[in-house]
């Protein structure tokens, strides 16, 4: 029998990202919380966490932004959608696919992490879903996975691998080691909030097969494909990267900015990978100004052609 207990701390969601329901999709269903009203944010997590990880950026928003945080089949979801596919377009597929049940018009779309890769993906194949689009640091070009992470690709590749690597996590101590947590935020995150993101491929073996098939996925040739195709989405573009970012280099960022026709590049001060963990304010009134900067204008946008 499984211990409940670990499982409620595995499912449990700050409520400061409010109300949470499923969308019911035609590959499975994924979890959205939503709070808050105004023009829709929606927030896209990166792998082995969940959308915990804005529940300190979403109170800076909710006062002015219908905030809507999914919770996406990275490892630290709660059911499985076994019958998706989660290579990165298939994951992008999945995240078009959410945008569309929300029914919300064009969204301001936030990514970070692996999800800030997926939201490349859906933006240059479904610009008509994105009003604006703002990365935090995340996977881009060829770093997709980064070097200090590949490592997980084989591990998962090997019988037991996986569940002896989160069976490890499962004690906080090893959770801030640099291989796993530890440098990808200054800040310690709280241990309820890490539970949630080790627990749930722990105690459940679907969640833990759909995190093997998403790191089976992971390749540079996804994001290169993307990237050549940032000259078709003219929608406005806030690259907001954390300054002190030790696996998403400095160089991407700025090459995003050029990339795309409509960017704007700003450093979140004193922030590793999760800024939404370090400097929550400082990326909240970021995300805040450059909405309020750039005001949703009947604006065709006609994607250019790979090249």
């Amino acid at each position: 029998m499984r211990d409940m207990t670990t499982e409620a701390r595995a499912w449990w969601r700050d409520p400061a990202l409010g109300a949470r329901r499923e969308l019911t999709l035609p590959t499975g269903t994924v979890a959205v919380s939503e709070t808050g009203s105004g023009e829709p944010i929606v927030f896209v997590h990166g792998l082995l966490v969940n959308a915990n990880l804005w529940r300190l950026v979403v109170p800076g928003l909710a006062d002015r932004f219908r905030c809507l945080t999914l919770d996406l089949p990275f490892g630290a979801h709660a059911g499985s959608v076994p019958d998706a596919d989660l290579t990165p377009p298939g994951l992008a597929a999945l995240v078009v696919a959410a945008l569309e049940a929300l029914d919300r018009g064009p969204v301001t779309l936030v990514g970070n992490d692996t999800g800030g890769a997926v939201c490349q993906l859906v933006a240059v194949s479904r610009p008509d879903l994105v009003a604006r689009l703002v990365l935090t640091s995340c996977d881009a070009y060829d770093n997709f996975p980064p070097k200090a992470f590949g490592y997980l690709k084989p591990v998962a590749a090997v019988p037991g691998g996986l569940a002896a690597l989160l069976t490890a996590l499962r004690l906080p101590a090893l959770r801030r080691l640099p291989i796993a947590f530890g440098r990808l935020s200054r800040r310690t995150v709280p241990r309820k909030v890490s539970d949630t993101y080790v627990l749930p491929a722990c105690v459940g073996r679907d969640v833990r097969a759909d995190l093997r098939r998403v790191l089976r996925g992971v390749d540079r040739r996804h994001t290169l494909e993307a990237a050549r195709r940032f000259g078709g989405f003219t929608r406005p573009v806030l690259i907001a990267w954390s300054a002190d970012d030790v696996f998403f280099p400095a160089g991407h960022a700025e090459r995003l900015a050029a990339d795309f026709p409509d960017a704007t590049l700003t450093w979140i001060p004193g922030a590793r990978t999760f800024s939404a963990e370090d400097a929550p304010e400082a990326l909240a009134a970021s995300i805040a100004a450059f909405v309020g900067d750039n005001p949703v204008v009947d604006n065709p946008v006609v994607e250019t052609p790979a090249r």
